[in-house]
């Protein structure tokens, strides 16, 4: 990497007059840290330098209320890190490690404070104040529920990440060593693999002790003095990335029965984890609800660990950590269970001598679970999507789907993922169909947007593949994309709907409750808050054409894109925490009382700081609302 280059392309060095490059590119200097070493640590002086990665991968940590060290960011070769407090002569607040083996330029400081004096943006970049009001309120009260939380659980799988406990450097093999040297290093070594790499350092395959056993010692007539690495390798070993969650890696582990796992980053071979090494630190309810979803055979089975969810989501909340993690866990979870519904179902329509026809089709998920957005108790919304089977196949088809749909329906009913009470669900026939059918649908939608049908497209628009042939859903959403492109005024009517309700706070600053009903003296954290947040991001996204689904990744290509400045988008993505942390705390609270959970909740029983957080949250939400109405109107409001 050229680090002049790199530094002309990347804000906020790209204004920089040329004689400060030249400063830059003298007084630089590379230094090389090994694996596994702290650059610095959260609360340590400025070492008087900003960190330029040449090569090499960094995590940054930050130490928890609770004395956990989390990993918050990765920074990859081009990144930097540890410039604020040069400008500040504030302590670190993170600390900087190496994954793997990683050389940095040391840009020193008075060559940046000498650039700051031509160019002010330089230190406005690191010194502008990030978080916001309600990211303020919300750490304040996120720590105190931390300091007051009486339930814990083992839930080391949910706070760390394989970088942090992968065995590194790794014993490794060329492929063309002796066999019997493989078997003599595993032995003396004490390990159970031993990966199989070229000389350019790419992972080619792995041998196990199992690999040694069926491939050597119990085939007939095979020569172990004559075997080399590369004959009994299994080759195309599956990996992961050093930034996986622990619980992600058991899960896969479990359900693919694989005792070894090595670490890749972008081709390299930085690290291996043992299902040995995972389950020293094993929570035996994490596992229930993770590892065993994929061997349940049971409905009931099912249910019960559906219920247990509550418990995960109490402990990720007594840890200080980002609801968006939380809920993409939790959905992690839901997933799992909805898939393996989906699959008991499959088996029983087989057992029922009912065969699916032999064409491409794929279980669709909508709404929060697409997004990944999943808190305690979602409902069900989902469908079904085929390949274009000529007319004369349909009924061949349908008479295998619509039972089919019946029956994960009602037995995801069962599970306990309510009804949808929009029908939005595969046993609607609205909801399933061919790929030139739901083509057809979403014109539909783009093109004669009434009301109704722009509430449907709000829902659809969030799909994600769960089973099947995920193409068909790729297929799908370039045709999402492409219709909003050829009818851009759908957005202008998408908004129109959307936005015609406002915040729930008056113009004095009171809340604004229901006055009668089921949920007297209540407001809806999801319905005046948070979906707000959702839609008016998804009409940004689709109007860019992103790939992104979640929130927060739609929200951070957006800044990248330049729609929203990063203070902008610092500001909703607090918002959109502190609206989904109160949730989901209300949510467990409910449940605790053997209520059924609710988005909804008696806003003047909050702590006056708590009050303040959702007010202010309201109000950056109203000011997405304004943002956005600007943005898409196209005729006088």
């Amino acid at each position: 990497m050229s680090l002049i280059k790199h530094l002309k392309d990347t804000e906020p060095f790209n204004h920089l007059p040329d004689h400060v490059y030249q400063e830059i590119r003298t007084g630089a200097r590379l230094q090389k840290f090994p694996q596994g070493t702290f650059i610095f640590q959260q609360n340590d002086p400025p070492t008087g330098y900003l960190y330029v990665i040449k090569e090499g991968l960094v995590e940054i940590t930050v130490m928890t209320p609770g004395g956990i060290d989390m990993v918050v960011d990765y920074r990859k070769e081009g990144s930097f890190f540890g410039g604020t407090p040069i400008f500040t002569g504030d302590p670190y607040t993170g600390g900087a490690r190496t994954v793997k083996a990683t050389e940095c330029y040391l840009i020193p400081e008075s060559i940046l404070m000498k650039a700051e004096e031509e160019s002010p943006e330089l230190r406005d970049y690191f010194t502008r104040i990030v978080l916001s009001r309600v990211r303020q309120l919300y750490s304040e009260i996120v720590a105190d529920h931390n300091r007051h939380a009486v339930t814990q659980m083992e839930a080391y799988p949910f706070k760390k990440r394989l970088s942090e406990i992968m065995e590194s450097p790794v014993e490794t093999c060329p492929p063309d060593e002796p066999v019997r040297r493989v078997a003599r290093r595993l032995t003396d070594k004490k390990i159970g693999a031993m990966p199989v790499v070229g000389t350019d350092g790419t992972l080619l395959g792995i041998i196990t002790e199992r690999d040694l056993v069926s491939k050597v010692l119990a085939t007939d007539g095979t020569d172990p003095s004559t075997m080399q690495a590369l004959d009994v390798m299994s080759r195309n070993p599956q990996t992961m990335p050093p930034g996986t969650y622990m619980y992600e890696a058991m899960a896969y582990m479990t359900s693919h029965h694989l005792k070894h796992l090595p670490v890749v980053d972008r081709g390299e071979l930085v690290g291996i984890v043992s299902l040995r090494d995972l389950m020293k630190y094993r929570s035996q309810k994490a596992m229930l609800l993770i590892g065993n979803i994929r061997e349940e055979q049971t409905l009931e089975g099912l249910k019960a660990i559906h219920q247990e969810i509550v418990t995960v989501a109490r402990t990720l909340l007594s840890e200080t950590r980002s609801t968006p993690e939380v809920m993409e866990i939790l959905s992690y979870i839901h997933h799992g269970i909805i898939k393996r519904v989906y699959e008991l179902c499959l088996e029983e329509m087989k057992a029922e001598g009912k065969e699916p026809p032999a064409i491409r089709y794929c279980f669709l998920i909508m709404g929060s679970g697409g997004r990944r957005e999943m808190l305690l108790a979602p409902d069900q919304d989902n469908g079904f999507i085929y390949e274009n089977v000529p007319d004369e196949r349909l009924p061949e088809v349908e008479a295998f789907f619509i039972p089919f749909a019946d029956k994960i329906v009602q037995a995801l009913s069962r599970v306990g993922y309510p009804l949808c009470k929009g029908k939005v669900m595969a046993d609607n026939p609205s909801w399933r169909g061919r790929l030139k059918d739901w083509q057809a649908r979403i014109k539909d939608w783009v093109n004669d947007p009434e009301p109704q049908k722009v509430r449907y497209s709000s829902i659809f628009f969030d799909f994600a593949p769960l089973a099947g042939d995920v193409q068909l859903a790729h297929d799908l959403r370039d045709i999402v994309h492409r219709e909003i492109r050829e009818f851009q005024a759908f957005l202008y009517h998408m908004m129109s709907l959307d936005l015609r309700y406002k915040v729930p706070v008056g113009f004095l600053g009171r809340f604004v409750v229901d006055k009668d009903g089921e949920h007297r003296g209540e407001l809806s954290l999801k319905q005046g808050g948070s979906i707000y947040i959702v839609d008016c991001i998804r009409m940004f996204a689709l109007e860019r054409g992103l790939q992104a689904i979640t929130t927060q990744a739609r929200l951070k290509e957006l800044v990248s894109l330049n729609v929203f400045a990063m203070e902008t988008a610092e500001h909703i993505r607090a918002a959109f925490e502190a609206l989904t942390f109160l949730r989901l705390r209300n949510e467990i609270a409910l449940t605790d009382q053997g209520k059924r959970p609710s988005h909804f909740l008696d806003p003047y029983a909050l702590t006056k700081t708590e009050q303040d957080l959702l007010k202010e949250s309201f109000h950056a939400v109203s000011k997405l609302q304004d943002a956005t109405k600007r943005h898409f109107a196209r005729t006088p409001f």
